[in-house]
């Protein structure tokens, strides 16, 4: 029988495709405990973008400043949650006009309110929070929990095995350092992710795709962000 997974990192708030391949896996891997990156344009686990009056603009997490090395599941919050208030600030001020804000935006707020020490929690609870109001039922497995060692493919092919999977699905980001002869002699079948972005109303002009899944929910509501996100091929 065919086992399809997904291996991801816990980002915060992802774009519309880390969603979408899900409706195409039967589990989830949480690649929790790989080295937190920080400082780079590949940064996505504690910050995505949304759209104000000025264009693109970073929606970060407060977290203390890691070493070098530190893991995801390691990574702490800064304390007083002030990042919070500051996040929620910048959702009203660029969105409070639009169709979903009435009934999004308190599912956010209460996301955002629930107190964590560690990263990686208050990522997961807010990525289980938004594939609720996505519907969206995918198991779910911490990397970390899971006795496993090796590094780029060698680890994903690993992780697969530990959960008992024949097909590993892809994102397109991750053809650089795939190397599909290492899956096949594994019995793993590589599947790449196909989508193509959908264009749906947003304010401050022209359409700007692949930001947080949260323009799309505070933009067409629960029922209208769960249309377009079957819509995509």
């Amino acid at each position: 029988m065919m086992s399809t997974v997904v291996i991801h990192q816990p980002d915060f708030a992802p774009y519309l495709g880390f969603f979408q391949r899900f409706q195409h896996a039967d589990h989830y891997v949480v690649l929790d405990h790989v080295q937190f990156v920080h400082g780079t344009s590949k940064s996505w686990t504690h910050r995505d973008k949304i759209k104000t009056s000025e264009g693109e603009r970073w929606l970060t997490i407060g977290i203390r400043k890691p070493t070098l090395g530190t893991p995801i599941n390691q990574v702490e919050l800064l304390p007083g949650f002030e990042w919070a208030e500051k996040n929620l600030a910048q959702l009203r001020e660029n969105y409070r006009k639009c169709p979903g804000w009435n009934e999004v935006f308190p599912v956010v707020e209460k996301l955002y309110s629930e107190r964590c020490d560690l990263l990686v929690d208050f990522n997961l609870n807010f990525l289980k929070g938004i594939m609720g109001m996505l519907d969206i039922q995918i198991p779910m497995v911490r990397s970390s929990s899971l006795a496993v060692d090796g590094s780029k493919n060698e680890l994903l092919i690993n992780l697969l095995h530990e959960v008992g999977a024949n097909r590993y699905l892809s994102g397109t980001g991750a053809r650089d350092y795939m190397r599909p002869d290492l899956f096949e002699a594994a019995g793993i079948e590589l599947v790449w992710q196909k989508f193509t972005h959908p264009v749906y109303r947003q304010p401050f002009g022209d359409f700007i795709p692949f930001l947080s899944i949260l323009d799309l929910l505070l933009n067409c509501g629960i029922a209208g962000s769960r249309d377009v996100l079957r819509s995509c091929k």
